[in-house]
């Protein structure tokens, strides 16, 4: 797994110190699923979400 930065960051609206809750939920619903296998998860989600917005994009207008 990639080590994450421990610089802190001035906070901003986007970045207010969730970070790490957010990273230790992440963690936890992967659970003891490998990195390798979880790319398959998040590589369907992301062509779902590309679909979705073609299909939005399509009958928008």
């Amino acid at each position: 797994m990639a080590k994450r930065s421990t610089k802190k960051k001035a906070d901003t609206s986007a970045n207010v110190g969730y970070e790490s809750e957010l990273w230790q939920m992440a963690d936890t619903l992967r659970g003891s699923m490998d990195a390798a296998e979880y790319k398959h998860v998040v590589l369907g989600l992301i062509f779902l979400k590309y679909i979705s917005d073609a299909f939005e994009e399509q009958h928008a207008g």
